[in-house]
């Protein structure tokens, strides 16, 4: 079956850094903790057929840890004893992410690609494992299917479900599977509905 996946990441800040651009002294660098992703049919009944999620022990250019703010942990739920216990180093979340997605084409809510991937490689000088040209916005997806750029542009992935009104489990705001869940629940509802088409995947 043909598959995309949709994914999220929560990355590093204080309380302000989005705000500040992460531009100031005290801020770290906007390096991610967490990827979640969902594997998402695009045949048949739009099923999801898989999640993954991963915890990485961020470090800065040094190489030395990052202590969790607990503005972070407060908004994710992401503790230093979930990173100790299931934290794994940057190359091993990311070629754990690249093995779910057994080739398929990776979708946010924006760019999150650029924190998972830019920021976090160049921060730990690694090459990047995954080229830029397996990534795409979702944005453009929603588009495709008739959501009004207003709404767009103040809708955050973990309300997208509840803007179409598309019933589903509990979510976690700020959990990056939640978060990436949302969204594959909502491409589902268009998906089921007839507002959004599969080859629209297939776009450039």
């Amino acid at each position: 079956m043909k598959t995309a996946i949709i994914f999220d990441c929560e990355f590093l800040c204080l309380d302000g850094s989005q705000r500040r651009y992460w531009c100031t002294a005290h801020d770290p660098d906007p390096i991610i903790a967490q990827i979640g992703a969902a594997r998402f049919g695009l045949e048949g009944d739009f099923p999801v057929l898989g999640t993954h999620k991963a915890y990485i022990r961020s470090v800065d250019r040094f190489g030395e840890r990052y202590t969790l703010d607990p503005f972070f942990t407060g908004l994710t739920g992401i503790t230093e004893e979930i990173i100790e216990a299931e934290g794994v180093v940057l190359e091993d979340a990311l070629a754990g992410v690249d093995r779910f997605s057994d080739g398929a084409r990776f979708w946010s809510w924006g760019k999150d690609e650029l924190n998972m991937i830019a920021i976090s490689c160049y921060v730990a000088g690694i090459r990047p494992p995954i080229p830029a040209t397996r990534f795409d916005n979702a944005v453009k997806l929603l588009i495709a299917a008739g959501m009004p750029i207003e709404d767009l542009a103040r809708t955050p992935s973990n309300k997208l479900a509840d803007f179409y009104g598309v019933e589903h489990p509990p979510l976690q705001r700020h959990d990056a599977l939640d978060d990436a869940l949302s969204l594959t629940y909502t491409l589902q509802h268009l998906m089921k509905t007839g507002k959004l088409r599969p080859e629209t995947f297939d776009r450039p």
